[in-house]
């Protein structure tokens, strides 16, 4: 009774227990099973097969040929919706969600063996199982990552989660996070019923279970079931859920991501429903997703953009990956004792060198308090050796300078080190603004250096800016990438100028913060245009923590540069607001404990500095439409990266996307900068519009590159 090996879903009978079938999914030539078109052909066939052998069998086991369980929904078919193709859309994904009711009321029972994880559509097909065992595999994830993608989980996620632990723990525990749960964490919660520590011990269990309950029915098809907490009807959760709504808006700050406010409804509106019509209404909210343009630009920044830089888009070919075997870190301050603690995380021996014993033992302490938060303090101490002494950098094939941006002092640090380092050893200088090609010029061996350009606090910050200068060899940039991901991190890649990429891009943002507290917007109102635009925080917030002195000193090392190179300087109505913060009101950031916010004496944000309505007044709430605040923040970065692309500073757009949500905190839901130009209504033609709008009304800095111009005219997209 076998079914076709090339079937994606095939019915088998269990080699020890013949009166249980087996419903086997292996999507062919594929390496994870996912929920498309040949899914849900082949389901059906073997639902039918299922359904007229019932007598047959004592019960089913759902199961997976593959490596994970179950990956999800098919992301290029989600990609591909459109308001035209999108009742052909919904009425798949009902049917979609009838064979999963299919499955669970069979009349046998049924148990889903969770090999590997169980992400979305994963675990939707197993919650229509009654029971759920999973391999204790630490690998292993399971949960709901829908609404990070801008969707819902919509073959029937929302209503049976709903209805197994209720409204409330459904939505914070499961749905609205977006968490992929470890094993013992999805048992904890009640998604996964049981653990077994090997394939053996899960099919065991699973005859076991099968044996033990003949007449199994979902808790929700028991009679009189109710969702656990009971529906908004009863006088406790109708107390609680108004809280919902208030701690959702809470949470995005105004910024526009439909996706969680969609799973809220479908959860609140489907638990007062009977299961039929809940489904229902889940597939109307998770169509509205699908077809939306949100859902497209983050399924291409953290699906697709995501996969290219993890399988090495921007990598050389032809050079074989080189793990490094001894680390030096150059410089123990905070940047520094972030890189060595990524350095001995990741198992790699590592010498962080300072001046001064004192000042080398102090970056070891602050190593080993990070590690220690994530239970590897005695790896860090067996693996991290802290001194002033050059000798002890003997050995070490990868260098990694983080001291003070200043270039006389990083061509200092790298010449003393060159002597004692490894002869091809890697060389690489932790900077955010400098070119990389003019610190190159300290070393003899200038095809061996690049930069790496980590972000504070390293330990946090997930992104690399992995920068080549002129002399850069494949060889040493296809290195360097290799680093950046042996210490869990993700890299891209850019050419060498002034500020690179990612600094280039974000002062462009914060200039536009304080232009508009200089043509008299209030401030609160330029921080709330920040965040309803998608920041995680106000553009003058951020200046604060960055500290107003840093952004001065880069913007004017950035003008001079501008003048030595014989380039015009560029005026911009932001100019003179961070040096008159600075030098006429003495408030240099945070860290001086007074900038555009005042703080308590613990160092805690307080409040806006009421003093900049009268240092940057008069302020009138009208001086510019919210909205063109917010696009303007927006275009701002946008339009600085189309440039970037254009001088060839940046040459992938998954680079330049992902490099922006993850480095300098670009709105997620716009799928990164050049997303952003492709998403715009009316895509590149659209944007190029308003661009010119908004330099018509604003200045020239929003005057479209002759790229984008281009790009319009022949209808090409990033």
């Amino acid at each position: 009774m076998n079914e076709p090996e090339s079937a994606p879903v095939r019915v088998e009978r269990d080699p020890v227990e013949p009166r249980i079938a087996l419903l086997v999914l292996d999507a062919p030539g594929r390496s994870a099973n996912t929920m498309d078109r040949a899914y849900h052909a082949a389901m059906g066939a073997a639902l039918d097969r299922l359904e007229a052998e019932r007598d047959t069998f004592d019960g089913f086991v759902v199961a997976s040929a593959k490596k994970t369980f179950f990956a999800g929904g098919d992301l290029a078919e989600l990609s591909a919706v459109t308001r035209e193709n999108a009742a052909a859309f919904a009425a798949r994904t009902a049917d979609v969600k009838r064979q999963l009711r299919r499955l669970e009321t069979l009349g046998r029972p049924v148990v889903a063996a969770l090999t590997g994880s169980a992400l979305g559509g994963g675990l939707e097909i197993a919650l229509a199982c009654h029971h759920r065992i999973a391999l204790d595999d630490p690998s292993a994830r399971f949960g709901f990552p829908e609404v990070t993608l801008g969707l819902l989980p919509g073959a029937g996620g929302v209503t049976r989660t709903v209805r197994l632990l209720g409204v409330a723990d459904a939505l914070t525990k499961v749905l609205l996070q977006g968490k992929r749960l470890r094993p013992a964490q999805a048992v904890e919660i009640g998604i996964v019923h049981e653990l077994a520590a090997d394939r053996d011990a899960l099919m065991a269990a699973a005859r076991a279970w099968i044996a033990a309950h003949p007449d199994a029915v979902q808790p929700w098809d028991a009679p009189g079931a109710r969702p656990p907490g009971g529906t908004p009807a009863v006088p406790r959760m109708a107390d609680l859920l108004p809280s919902f709504p208030a701690n959702l808006a809470k949470q995005l700050k105004g910024a526009p991501y439909p996706a969680p406010h969609h799973i809220l409804c479908a959860a609140v509106e489907g638990s007062q429903l009977d299961l039929d019509t809940a489904l229902a209404v889940e597939g109307r909210y998770f169509t509205d997703l699908a077809v939306g343009q949100t859902a497209k630009n983050m399924i291409k920044a953290f699906f697709y953009d995501m996969q290219h830089i993890r399988r090495g888009g921007s990598r050389p070919e032809g050079h074989a990956i080189r793990r490094p075997t001894k680390v030096a870190v150059l410089g123990a301050g905070m940047m520094g004792a972030g890189i060595a603690h990524a350095c001995v995380s990741a198992g790699l021996p590592t010498v962080l060198r300072d001046t001064t014993r004192e000042l080398a033992e102090r970056g070891r302490d602050a190593v080993l308090a990070l590690a220690a938060g994530r239970g590897l303090r005695e790896q860090a101490a067996g693996l991290l050796t802290a001194t002033d002494d050059l000798a002890d950098l003997a050995g070490c094939d990868l260098v990694i300078e983080a001291v003070f941006e200043d270039p006389a002092l990083k061509a200092r640090v790298h010449a003393e080190a060159a002597s004692a380092v490894a002869p091809d050893a890697l060389l690489c200088t932790n900077t955010s603004t400098l070119p990389v090609s003019g610190l190159a010029e300290a070393v003899e061996r200038r095809g061996d250096f690049l930069g790496l350009h980590f972000f504070s606090p390293v330990h946090k910050m997930k992104l690399v800016e992995v920068v080549r200068g002129r002399e850069t060899s494949d060889a040493a940039l296809a290195r360097a990438l290799d680093v950046v991901a042996l210490l869990g991190k993700t890299p891209i890649v850019v050419n060498d100028s002034r500020g690179f990429f990612t600094s280039r891009v974000i002062s462009t943002c914060l200039e536009e913060c304080y232009a508009l507290l200089a043509e008299g917007v209030p401030a609160a109102s330029v921080e709330q245009a920040s965040l309803q635009a998608g920041y995680p925080a106000g553009g003058l917030q951020l200046t604060d923590e960055l500290t107003l002195t840093l952004g001065r000193r880069i913007g004017d090392e950035t003008r001079d540069a501008l003048a030595a190179a014989g380039t015009p300087v560029p005026e911009h109505p932001g100019d003179g607001v961070l040096a008159r913060m600075v030098d006429e009101f003495g408030r240099p950031g945070r860290p001086g404990g007074a900038g555009f916010y005042d703080y308590g004496e613990d160092g805690r944000r307080t409040r806006l500095w009421p003093g900049l309505a009268e240092a940057f007044g008069p302020v009138d709430p009208d001086a510019v439409p919210f909205e063109d605040a917010k696009e303007r923040l927006l275009f701002a970065e946008a339009l600085e990266s189309a440039r970037c692309v254009e001088e060839g500073v940046i040459t992938s757009a998954a680079d330049a996307n992902i490099g922006s949500i993850l480095g300098i905190g670009f709105p997620a839901w716009t799928g990164g900068v050049l997303q952003y130009i492709n998403g715009y209504q009316g895509g590149v033609p659209g944007f190029v519009a308003r661009a010119e709008k908004l330099a018509a009304t604003y200045g020239p800095r929003f005057e479209p590159p002759r790229l984008l111009r281009d790009m319009a005219t022949r209808g090409e997209t990033f």
